[in-house]
């Protein structure tokens, strides 16, 4: 590329000059390309070793003139292509003008400033395409990446960094390279090159640790084989992007809308040096992620920036230190100390926003006064002036709500619509506002609890007296602290959620802490359009939740009959037309329903909504991965805090069994009802954390007994006793009986245990857990969990394929890792469908993957035996089309595999199995449809085409032009007998003789030729009947058991792809001529030429082989290129 001309005082050292005139030097890097000696090597090594190569290209252009000792670098280069093309520009359009100036000045200064002139029109046409905000360095890093790994342009370089890649004992120095999609390395030293290319979707483990051999070091682990880096300057921030391009991955893997997801990254305001605009939006994603987690937002909330200050807490008399994180809705604050404050002010609650009067106690403040009379002050901000504008800005786009002199709890429903409102409510706002779902229904304004129990008598027993106590102790709570979205969270309300939430502030409570009331309010009148829009929808979700209404929770009343059953029905049926990818999940009904107990049914819909999106991320998709992930950390967690029991249980396999049940459920399946609903209120406050503990706390009580235990059915047992045994004393309601205790319960049954008591103890042994620390260990669990699905997937495909395919089974698994590797490398780089379009995990395996057919075409070139030169792509199409079934522009993997088995394998393979399940249903061979003369036209071409490039070409066309006549003379001769000799031929008209067989071919006849002789063999103008026509025009589905049916399909309707266009003028096609396939088949067979051509084997392994190796293949021809243009320009 063209650069700002810079001053060069040794043109010599480093550097070996290639071409040369009067004022132009091309040169090569030392060390790049071939030869250079010992010099070049050590060359070649500082470059890779300092990374000088990424500021210095292998190839410049320098500007010389005869009496300066002064060169000027003009322009620069990553390969010889790019390098020559400047060369041969600047000596047609600069040598001869520069060669008329006298004075060398006058040349250095025309042309540099004609140099400048080209770089400021390239900037200005760039100037409506996306801005580059990559810095040079960085992106000559990218084009070598290109260079070395053979990527293509759409592969983006996320950063690239420094470090040792250990190639057994010895470790190698050079430069890990990260894109989007792939981890490189690269290193040359001494003339030995080390490269590798992993996939990020093959990575199965990445830890970072520290032993005696790899200090300081990142391992990187797939199927079969373990990477080790280290050196990192700055490890931990390697690290984390390898963390999270991993993560991006395994998500494409999981759902195929994370493919979408990742193509709108958040922009960040600020350009770093030397860092890519990719690398930046990963890491605003990682923020916003963080974030939203912190505060429970919903997913579209972006972070806008942070800032360190303090808050005034009245509760406290003191000023907290922390940070305050704004948003487009929200304006948060946590304090540096856990525990201490945390602070959640919606803009949709804010009146006013105004800098206070700074002092030397109270430098900077900033007041923010919200609409139900609440007034927070931040102080010691570093930018006052910006934060407040900021802060305006977004009020200015945030909707305008009138809460009035009410409670923004009992006016949940009626605030305006936020930035990003819903599909189904954006056109009707003005209905919506103020609007609940059916006010009619006895589920919209209240729990069915307090429903059943608003007529029973009032108790005043001791703990109906211990109840009232808990209420006035949150009613103080939310005097000294506030209530509502706006309330300051301490550890004073960590304390009271550990004592027991009250019944009547229970729905209120959780809707607060798991951040639904947030995304309720700015969705209103949503589920009531939801409701609306799923009714008397039928569909597989709806199907499963019928069969289960009546399971959920079938011992409490309310579930008992139609009102609690009709909406449990409304909500899952809702949150099922909301997300089809999850659709519907065993579990969800339990928990629902324990929701709507407390609930509306609108707030236990948000619930749902927060519970399946946020708090528990893919527990209830069709493969529960979430909950898989949740239960290797708990394994881990296992593992690290009760080693001794760890070890017995693995053997036992007993905490794979149970750990499912009690997360997917939060033990509302396996815990008394008023126990586990304890449970749920410490699990909206802490989130998955608290499970985790008591999960812990569980084994641990039950230690000595676990460790006695020989069998997984005893240990079993023991917990399922021990848990049905968990009681809450202090509940009002009356008990509900459990199920499982039931069934479960013996003639001793243990003590009971307080569910306060496991849940202290629990906070005692284990509460050193924190929530940063499981999100590491869900990643490492995630990369585990998701490789073994695919691995499941994968051999779930071959046991279904082993049947009705002759590969064997490591064929069909090396066929389906290519078969998928094409179907993601499309996804990466894009294609003529959409990854959702491609990859719906709801399929069964078989179909999970599809490709189109561009995709198809590049997996046809490389597998398949029966080539046709330039006519390639003409055959894969067709046979694409073939294996299309349903015409929808995509193949599955059982399609592809059905074609390959016709070209790889033995055809009489499946002619045998063709016949033999055509036995079943009484059909034969003749039952196939006949084919045209246009169509048997065609198929010449495409055989001829077939054997355009084979070694015995000359026998194959002899062989074809010899069936061809033959077949020619069979369809006159049966266009004669089924006419029943009632139509005359004239004499010029009689059918070829013998003699009139094309001879033998000495040379390839061209197609036209070929074709023209076919042509010339008709002797009759088109013509038939319509019942023939009919017939004939036929093509069936069903011929993939021969090469010829393969060639002949859909060629009546589309010829265009093998060149044969519209009917030529002049050549009348007769209607009346067809031939069977039989008659194909057996002249076929008559020539021994085409029945090795067609029997001959082909080892697909190799061909597999040579495959995958494709990038290494790449990368050598780009060599041998560059040396093939050195040659010649020498």
């Amino acid at each position: 590329m063209w650069i700002h001309p810079e001053e060069v005082l040794l043109a010599g050292p480093l550097w070996v000059s290639e071409r040369a005139n009067p004022f132009f030097i091309l040169q090569r890097r030392r060390g790049h390309g071939r030869g250079g000696g010992l010099s070049g090597l050590l060359v070649g090594t500082l470059d890779v070793v300092l990374d000088s190569s990424a500021r210095v290209a292998p190839y410049r252009i320098l500007l010389q003139t005869a009496d300066s000792q002064v060169f000027w670098s003009v322009a620069c280069g990553s390969s010889r292509k790019e390098i020559t093309e400047h060369w041969d520009w600047l000596e047609a359009n600069l040598l001869q003008t520069v060669s008329i100036f006298d004075n060398d000045q006058d040349v250095t200064t025309f042309v540099k400033g004609k140099i400048l002139g080209i770089i400021a029109e390239e900037k200005r046409l760039q100037q409506g395409e996306e801005p580059e905000e990559d810095c040079g360095k960085f992106r000559e890093a990218e084009l070598k990446m290109r260079r070395l790994f053979g990527m293509p342009e759409e592969e983006k370089l996320v950063n690239y960094y420094s470090c040792s890649f250990w190639k057994g004992r010895v470790p190698r120095q050079g430069w890990l390279y990260l894109s989007i999609n792939h981890l490189c390395f690269y290193s040359f030293l001494l003339g030995k090159e080390v490269t590798l290319v992993v996939q990020w979707s093959e990575v199965t483990r990445l830890e970072k640790n520290a032993t005696l051999v790899f200090p300081e070091s990142v391992r990187v682990s797939t199927r079969h084989s373990e990477h080790f880096f280290s050196m990192f300057i700055n490890i931990n921030d390697t690290f984390r992007l390898m963390e999270q391009l991993a993560n991006i991955a395994m998500r494409q893997l999981l759902d195929n809308e994370a493919f979408a997801a990742d193509r709108s990254l958040p922009k960040a305001c600020k350009t770093l040096r030397n860092v890519s605009a990719l690398k930046r939006d990963l890491d605003a994603r990682a923020k916003n992620e963080r974030y939203r987690a912190m505060f429970r937002l919903t997913q579209d909330e972006r972070l806008d920036g942070h800032t360190d200050c303090t808050l005034w807490t009245p509760f406290a008399k003191m000023h907290v230190v922390g940070q305050l994180f704004i948003s487009n809705n929200y304006v948060c604050f946590n304090s540096r100390e856990e525990d201490l404050c945390q602070l959640i002010i919606p803009l949709r609650e804010v009146s006013i926003v105004e800098k206070a009067d700074s002092s030397s106690v109270l430098p900077c403040p900033v007041s923010i006064s919200t609409k139900n009379k609440m007034n927070f002050l931040f102080a010691n901000l570093r930018d006052r002036d910006f934060l407040v504008q900021r802060i305006s800005d977004f009020l200015q786009r945030t909707p305008d709500s009138c809460w009035g002199d009410s409670s923004p709890l009992a006016l949940i429903g009626h605030s305006a619509s936020s930035s990003v409102p819903s599909p189904s409510s954006a056109g009707s706002d003005s209905t919506h506002r103020g609007r609940h779902f059916h006010p009619g229904l006895p589920t919209a304004s209240q729990g069915l609890l307090q429903l059943y129990q608003q007529d029973a008598p009032e108790d005043l027993g001791p703990k109906a007296m211990k109840e009232k106590m808990k209420e006035e102790a949150w009613n103080i709570h939310f005097s000294e602290f506030g209530r509502g979205v706006c309330m300051y969270r301490t550890s004073r309300t960590r304390e009271l959620v550990l004592n027991g939430i009250p019944e009547c502030l229970r729905g209120e409570l959780w809707l607060l802490f798991s951040g639904a009331q947030n995304e309720m309010a700015s969705h209103p009148g949503y589920y009531g359009d939801l409701v609306e829009t799923a009714m008397g929808v039928c569909s597989l979700a709806t199907e499963e939740i019928e069969r289960d209404l009546h399971r959920s929770m079938p011992e409490h009343r309310a579930f008992q009959n139609a009102t609690g059953i009709a909406a449990l029905r409304r909500v899952l049926t809702a949150y099922a037309h909301r997300n089809p990818g999850i659709g519907y999940c065993q579990a969800m009904n339990i928990v629902t329903s324990v929701l709507l107990l407390y609930c509306p049914e609108e707030e236990a819909f948000w619930l749902l909504v927060a519970l399946c999106e946020r708090m528990l991320p893919d527990y209830y998709n069709t493969r529960v991965v979430g909950a898989l992930v949740d239960q290797g950390v708990f394994e881990d967690l296992t593992q690290g805090f009760l080693p001794l029991l760890y070890e017995h249980m693995q053997q036992l396999g007993v905490i794979s069994t149970i750990s499912l049940s009690w997360f997917l459920t939060l033990f509302l399946s396996v815990m008394p009802f008023d126990s586990a609903v304890l449970l749920v209120d410490c699990f909206f406050y802490e989130g998955i954390k608290l499970i985790f503990q008591v999960a812990l706390a569980v084994l641990h009580d039950n230690m000595d007994a676990l460790l006695s235990c020989s069998d997984e059915g005893e240990a079993m047992t023991i917990l399922g006793r021990y848990l049905d045994n968990v009681v809450n004393k202090q509940t009002v309601a009356p008990p509900i009986p459990h199920l499982h205790a039931l069934l479960t319960s013996g003639d001793s049954p243990p003590p009971e245990i307080d569910v306060f008591d496991l849940i202290k103890s629990s906070y005692e042994r284990f509460g050193s857990l924190r929530s940063d620390v499981i999100e590491q260990m869900r990643f490492k669990q995630r990369l585990k969990v998701i490789q073994s699905l695919e691995d499941t997937a994968k051999r779930s495909v071959v046991r279904a394929m082993m049947t009705e395919s002759a590969f064997s089974i490591e064929e069909l698994e090396e066929l389906y890792c290519l078969f998928k590797a094409q179907h993601m490398t499309s996804c990466y780089w894009g294609s003529s469908s959409s990854a959702a379009e491609r990859h719906d995990p709801s399929l069964p395996y078989l179909e999970q993957y599809r490709i189109d057919p561009a995709q198809f075409l590049q997996l046809f070139t490389a597998l398949a035996p029966w080539l046709c030169g330039g006519h390639t792509p003409s055959l894969a199409a067709r046979l694409f089309r073939l294996l299309d079934q349903n015409q929808d522009g995509l193949v599955n993997f059982k399609e592809f595999i059905t074609g390959l088995n016709v070209q790889v394998k033995d055809y009489r393979y499946y002619l045998r199995m063709w016949a033999k399940e055509k036995e079943q249903k009484t059909e034969t061979i003749k039952d196939l449809p006949r084919m045209n003369q246009e169509q048997f036209i065609e198929l010449c071409k495409t055989l001829y085409n077939m054997f355009s490039e084979e070694r015995e070409e000359q026998q194959l066309y002899h062989a074809i032009a010899t069936v061809a006549s033959l077949l020619l003379r069979i369809g006159e001769v049966g266009k004669k007998f089924n006419n029943g000799g009632g139509r005359k031929t004239e004499a010029a008209q009689a059918p070829p003789t013998a003699s009139q067989t094309p001879p033998a071919v000495s040379q390839a006849p061209p197609p036209d030729a070929l074709c023209r002789a076919l042509a010339e063999a008709q002797l009759e103008p088109a013509a038939g009947s319509d019942e023939e026509a009919r017939d004939d025009g036929s093509v069936s589905s069903y011929s993939v058991v021969s090469a010829s049916s393969l060639a002949c399909e859909d060629l009546a309707d589309d010829t265009v792809l093998v060149g044969g266009g519209q009917q030529r003028p002049g050549s009348g096609l007769d209607a009346d001529w067809s031939i069977s396939f039989e008659q194909v088949l057996a002249s076929l067979l008559t020539e021994p030429p085409l029945v090795d051509y067609f029997e001959k084997k082909t080892d697909v392994r190799d061909k597999m082989a040579a495959c995958n190796a494709k990038r290494a293949v790449q990368r050598q021809i780009s060599s041998a290129s560059e040396q093939e243009i050195t040659q010649h320009s020498t």
